[in-house]
């Protein structure tokens, strides 16, 4: 927030907030405040979406609303930007009737308010356009781009080189031609055959023009808008793909007693009027149990410090699949919980998660990463990307029914549901006769699961 005076009486500009420590930009939901309406520290002033939920913004500021500078529905906003202004009499609201902030002073916020640099193993959103006040001043028409070195601002430059745009695209309206943020936002929002004649020289005259008949052999498409989740997403597993040395190990696992067991304790839990018990929850606590067993798992690379993080507690992510995108909420110390309470913990969870309403305390960190397809039965095993910085992720596959030979019986045979799971590991931190270790004790804990009950 910035005060301001100038001609007009004394305010404050509200800027988009960063909500997280990785957010960069984030999408303006329900406005809880009106024009004129009084506002003391801790109301909640807007809804705005960020990269992992919708999250309530509580204003720091006492004054009154005195302009709305983005509706609900604007999208892409980058963190700094303003949003909206108060001023500090109910008499002086309509005076901001008019009120836009300059694009140069909003850039400068911007570039004030965005990171300097995040590191690897941290989730980032590519900023893209963000929706204008409608008061904005026209952008003037493109002109050709001046040989030699483009002049823009450091949030300009990001924005550009996140989008793949190039620079002598783009008309600057900056101080001496300067490309600003603003910039790169209206011309994102041109139709990119906009764009591509801005960047082009003209041809001459009597040349052939290119023709804009679609070829018939042209596959007929439409081109999804990204989400802020689905960027995180990309940029996330991408790094982690490319960054971190994946092996994996698979396994077989026998679910009989598990089942049994499952079975037993949800007639108890029905009879009560309680909730369920999943397998999934079975697999979250075989997990937390091996991760103490094992605890060389239960870590993380960290190049901040020079080290491998080992964790004191097992923190289980369990991946949750949303219309917007995958989000991992964050069972913690599972290890200590029955299943009673995991169970109760993942719904909970995954409810938020779903309505997009998780906090951030609810989805950042985690130690470990379980990710579950089992439950869409075709799937039989698969491997999953590490989730960084955390050290391994674990894949669970769908059950199915198998001819199996009976443990210490050489010539008897039984049928037995069994799953396959697959564990992904980080060889830097994680060597593989350390994660066999771990996934032997997996096993065990789900084919003697009354040993989950000590």
């Amino acid at each position: 927030m910035a005060r301001g005076y100038a001609s007009y009486p004394s305010h404050t500009v509200i800027n988009m907030p960063a909500l997280s420590p990785t957010m960069t930009q984030g999408n303006i939901g329900a406005w809880k405040k009106q024009i004129g309406d009084t506002i003391v520290p801790g109301d909640v002033l807007v809804e705005i979406e960020t990269d992992k939920a919708q999250m309530e913004f509580e204003c720091q500021e006492e004054g009154i609303l005195a302009k709305i500078l983005l509706e609900q529905g604007a999208k892409d906003v980058p963190v700094g930007s303003p949003i909206a202004v108060m001023c500090e009499e109910a008499s002086d609201v309509a005076q901001f009737k008019d009120f836009a902030p300059t694009a140069a002073a909003a850039a400068s916020k911007a570039a004030e308010a965005a990171p300097a640099a995040v590191p690897a193993a941290a989730p980032t959103a590519a900023p893209a356009a963000a929706a204008a006040p409608a008061s904005a001043p026209a952008a003037a028409p493109a002109a050709a781009a001046p040989a030699g070195r483009v002049f823009a601002s450091p949030l300009a430059r990001t924005l550009a080189a996140q989008n793949n745009l190039p620079l002598n695209t783009i008309q600057g309206t900056g101080p001496n031609s300067r490309v600003i943020a603003a910039d790169v936002q209206r011309t994102l929002a041109q139709p990119a055959a906009s764009v591509a004649a801005a960047a082009a020289p003209a041809a001459p005259v009597g040349a052939p023009q290119a023709s804009t008949v679609v070829s018939e052999t042209e596959t007929p498409f439409e081109d999804v808008p990204l989400t802020n989740m689905r960027k995180v997403i990309a940029q996330r597993l991408g790094e982690s793909k490319a960054t971190i040395p994946h092996y994996y190990l698979t396994a077989t696992v026998t679910m009989d007693r598990a089942l049994k067991l499952r079975e037993v304790l949800n007639a108890k839990l029905a009879a009560a009027g309680q909730g369920k018990l999943s397998v999934n929850d079975l697999v979250v606590k075989a997990s937390a149990l091996a991760l103490g067993d094992v605890p060389a798992v239960n870590a993380a690379w960290w190049p901040a410090t020079g080290s491998v993080r080992q964790f004191k507690r097992a923190d289980i992510a369990v991946a949750v699949a949303t219309d917007a995108g995958l989000i991992t909420p964050i069972v913690r110390g599972a290890d200590a919980k029955g299943l009673k309470s995991i169970s109760a913990a993942v719904r909970d969870l995954a409810g938020k998660a779903k309505a997009n309403k998780l906090a951030p305390h609810e989805y950042q960190g985690g130690s470990f990463t379980i990710s579950n397809l089992g439950m869409y039965g075709s799937v039989e095993h698969f491997t999953a990307i590490i989730n960084p910085p955390q050290a391994a992720i674990l894949a669970i596959g769908g059950m199915d029914e198998k001819i199996v030979r009976v443990p210490g019986k050489d010539n008897e045979f039984t049928a037995s549901q069994v799953m396959k799971v697959t564990l992904s590991c980080d060889h830097r931190v994680v060597d593989g006769a350390v994660s066999a270790q771990w996934l032997a004790a997996f096993k065990k804990y789900l084919e003697e699961p009354l040993n989950m009950l000590l």
